[in-house]
């Protein structure tokens, strides 16, 4: 870009033609639309055209001259001459200088002076304007749809992380997913967004974070017409039972009774790294160790990600305990998870152990006990 701005202004002191590609008949003919152009990149604000009647002698040599003094105060700079008159164009930011060059060769008519920044401003005012008018009529619109169509009696709304969680979700019917995990929590106004999206009169919502629970209860406070229940689930598969929990021809109160039951019945564990050097229930954790944290606190650290995972599941599994469900993150194969898999089936033979890709960042894997 720099190489032809230099180029145009050798071209321009020595006067050469510039070929501006547009020809009308045998006289090149320029139009710019300034409304194109990016204020910030207007570097020459006033477009500036005028015919100068000729009363003395002109000839190329004054000509080049000419258009090397309008290339020295602007650019884009066309001057044609026709016998006794010269039509000139140039983007400038003081016309008055062109002007008065001109006024040395003759009189001046046809003077036309426009604000280049000015009209891109206006072109900037009239596209928002537009695209404000299209947005409100696209919503309107959604809005009439939605009001429209019958309210269903249940929706689901809930928070998850990583697209194997978000299908686990969808399949048991979540109508609305909330992104969101440990170092993303939603807020409340993202939680009213997603229960205006959801058309039906009852809505439950499975936060999936204790963080986030705070956040659904304010939204299900400042929601007037619908009845939003939030069911305080503090991990991802503490939402998944409850969910499963839910019974159409049951009633809100009773599937809230049974889903709060039911995820009373789950303890997770998520296996992750360490940041950094520190001791939390009087467990040495040095940065990169890998951890396996619990509802409750950490449950078991080491070095090794499957090995520290099988100890995990191990602090968790009991004599009541009946199914294993595991869900391996993004950072983490779906042969390691297989293998991993296939140790808790050979130590908990009596268990069923169901295995899930869950995409989930930060943990490799996370694992539920019921």
């Amino acid at each position: 870009g720099l190489m032809q701005v230099v180029k145009g202004a050798l071209d321009g002191l020595l006067g050469k033609e510039i070929d501006l590609t547009a020809v009308e008949g045998n006289r090149p003919a320029i139009q710019v639309e300034s409304s194109d152009i990016e204020t910030s990149e207007i570097k020459f604000g006033y477009c500036t055209e005028f015919i100068i009647n000729v009363e003395k002698p002109y000839d190329m040599d004054e000509e080049h001259r000419f258009k090397g003094y309008l290339s020295s105060i602007g650019d884009c700079v066309v001057v044609v001459s026709d016998d006794d008159v010269i039509k000139v164009h140039v983007h400038t930011n003081d016309p008055g200088l062109a002007i008065q060059k001109a006024l040395t060769y003759g009189q001046l008519s046809k003077m036309k002076i426009d604000n280049m920044r000015e009209e891109h401003q206006e072109k900037l005012i009239r596209d928002a304007e537009k695209l404000a008018e299209e947005q409100a009529k696209e919503e309107a619109a959604y809005e009439e749809k939605k009001t429209a169509e019958p309210r269903k009696a249940m929706g689901f709304i809930t928070v998850s992380i990583g697209a194997g969680m978000n299908e686990i979700f969808k399949e048991l019917g979540a109508d609305y997913i909330i992104e969101g995990g440990q170092t993303m929590n939603p807020s409340t106004e993202d939680v009213l967004q997603a229960i205006a999206h959801v058309n039906a009169e009852n809505i439950f919502i499975f936060p999936n974070n204790k963080n986030i629970i705070l956040a659904a209860n304010q939204a299900r406070d400042l929601t007037e017409d619908k009845n939003i229940v939030v069911i305080p689930t503090k991990t991802i598969p503490q939402g998944i039972t409850a969910l499963i929990s839910y019974v159409p021809d049951k009633t809100v109160e009773q599937n809230t009774e049974e889903m709060m039951e039911a995820m009373k019945h789950v303890k997770t564990g998520q296996i992750t790294y360490a940041v950094r050097d520190t001791k939390i229930d009087d467990k040495e954790i040095r940065q990169g160790d890998i951890m396996g944290i619990g509802d409750h606190g950490i449950l078991a650290v080491g070095k090794e990600i499957e090995d520290t995972a099988v100890a995990m599941v191990q602090e968790m599994a009991d004599e009541d305990s009946e199914i294993i469900s595991v869900y391996y993150g993004a950072d983490v194969t779906a042969e390691d998870a297989e293998q991993f898999a296939a140790r808790l089936e050979e130590l908990y033979p009596d268990f069923d152990v169901e295995l899930n890709e869950g995409g989930q960042p930060i943990y490799y894997y996370v694992v539920s006990v019921e």
